[in-house]
């Protein structure tokens, strides 16, 4: 079992592994995955010294809290780990709601028969936080996120859901914080522009942030990460491979950035880090993973895999540390910006 370091969620008494796993590729997501496969994967994480891991009721519309749940009393492990899941999201039959589309559309294999609707309200807050106790079975959820809050997922709709959590919706995160039906609560999205928003005008714990902090993207060390830092809001980095291209390079299947295909910008840079790979035999994944687990706003480092040789791979891949010398030579070579912090916590 790997050692993976435990770190503070904010000013929370909540502590997770520097990795952990998070359950789109377990939900449907491109391909069906049994029951049985997602707790394998779920046992071989925790063997493997995950303790933290993420779902939400989006992920096969309710079918990732449902089978980890389970899959975490059958283990007998659920005391043992960190939870979260988020809100945001209502789920309903399918034969009474319309689907929803939106920039990053998904089409879950054999999901659950619900759909999903937009509900940022004290109301839809509460609905689905009890919601998602049911289908997950726990008496309690350790971190709570307000799942695509801003212009990036929603667009024109934005302005709408942000009066909702402004009219109400914090004042349910509150309450829920303050009576211990979770011990912390952020944001689970795909930018920073709302992370910092939020936390300007309400005390968050962490944010969930997918894609925007790796090899390819520095754009949070701008400005954004130093200031959560300041507030204490830990960051929990997720899409580290930005959907696969830091996965599988340039030479593998996996030509995707934020799951289109690779443009040709992205795929000379992503060559030129293979390059400085190659020179120190260093692995382009486990690079992903080390450069955002070093930078001090990141807490953890959330991977995702479909099998358990996937995750017994990213498990591995995460315990390699690239030598210094690498990250210095790209930022000699201008792959990487100068303030980009390359030393191991």
């Amino acid at each position: 079992m790997s050692e993976f370091q435990k770190r503070q969620i904010g000013t929370t008494g909540v502590e997770v592994t520097s990795i952990g796993l998070g359950t789109v590729p377990l939900s449907g997501f491109k391909t069906k995955v049994s029951y049985a496969e997602f707790e394998d994967v779920i046992g071989t994480a925790f063997r493997g010294g995950v303790r933290y891991f993420d779902c939400a009721p989006m992920y096969g519309f309710g079918k990732a809290e449902y089978y980890l749940g389970h899959a975490l009393r059958e283990l007998g492990v659920r005391n043992d780990v960190v939870i979260s899941t988020k809100v945001g999201r209502v789920l309903k039959p399918v034969s009474r709601v319309k689907k929803v589309d939106t920039v990053y559309g998904i089409e879950w294999i054999d999901p659950l028969p619900f759909l999903d609707t937009y509900d940022y309200t004290y109301d839809g807050f509460m609905r689905s936080f009890e919601d998602s106790q049911h289908r997950l079975g726990v008496d309690y959820i350790d971190i709570l996120l307000v799942h695509d809050l801003g212009q990036a997922w929603h667009g024109d709709n934005a302005d709408t859901y942000w009066r909702q959590i402004r009219d109400s919706g914090y004042r349910a995160l509150d309450e829920l914080r303050r009576t211990g039906a979770v011990s912390a609560v952020g944001l689970g999205v795909n930018e920073t522009e709302s992370v910092v928003t939020v936390a300007r005008e309400f005390a968050i714990d962490c944010a969930l942030i997918a894609g925007r902090y790796t090899l390819l993207n520095q754009d949070p060390l701008l400005a954004d990460f130093a200031e959560l830092q300041e507030r204490r809001v830990s960051v929990l980095a997720a899409g580290v491979f930005n959907s696969g291209i830091l996965a599988a390079g340039t030479k593998g299947s996996g030509n995707t950035y934020d799951y289109q295909a690779a443009s040709t910008p992205v795929l000379d840079k992503v060559k030129a880090i293979e390059a400085v790979c190659d020179k120190y035999g260093v692995d382009l994944a486990s690079a992903a993973i080390d450069f955002v687990s070093m930078n001090p706003a990141v807490t953890t480092v959330v991977l995702g895999a479909q099998g358990v040789k996937e995750i017994t791979q990213n498990l591995a891949t995460a315990s390699k540390k690239p030598p210094r010398e690498f990250w210095i030579n790209l930022k000699t070579a201008g792959i990487l910006p100068q303030n980009a912090p390359v030393d191991p916590r």
